[in-house]
């Protein structure tokens, strides 16, 4: 599924785990941002780089991964991530505990980033202790020469 800014792929569930982490693909068209600046409660995120260039804010921190590299976001900290190449990027996005991977089901029944209502978004994040600043996007795109939403891989 394409979310308006990166594919989904759903390698590993909650059910497949036990509910320990859940593993999911990410495709990004280049120069894409991956999502709004946001902060998990519940959940760290693990993002392994396996094609292309991946930018990562985290918190202040501006960081660079390449294929191999792992970007650790833990819980409770704002950030954000994007396609920093002009070729398409993949990650492996690894959550613990797993449950979270369902947002993004949602999200695109809802009809992905670009055509979501701002109350449902701002539902939907509630339902996952999910904070989310929209407003962040426009400064993010400027800041990292980005494109939101990003084009279908």
């Amino acid at each position: 599924m394409f979310l308006g800014t990166i594919g989904v792929r759903h390698i590993l569930d909650k059910a497949a785990t036990q509910g320990r982490f859940s593993v999911i693909e990410h495709p990004m068209s280049p120069r894409a941002l991956a999502s709004a600046l946001h902060r998990h409660h519940n959940e760290d995120e693990y993002s392994w780089v396996i094609e292309g260039r991946v930018g990562a804010l985290l918190g202040d921190e501006v960081i660079y991964g390449e294929p191999g590299d792992f970007i650790f976001k833990p819980r409770g900290q704002w950030h954000t991530f994007w396609n920093a190449g002009d070729e398409p990027a993949r990650i492996l996005e690894m959550i613990s505990p797993a449950g979270f991977e369902q947002f993004f089901d949602e999200l695109s029944d809802l009809g992905g980033v670009d055509k979501i209502a701002r109350e449902d978004l701002d539902e939907l994040c509630a339902r996952y202790d999910l904070e989310m600043d929209v407003d962040s996007i426009p400064e993010l795109c400027e800041r990292f020469d980005l494109k939101f939403p990003g084009e279908p891989l």
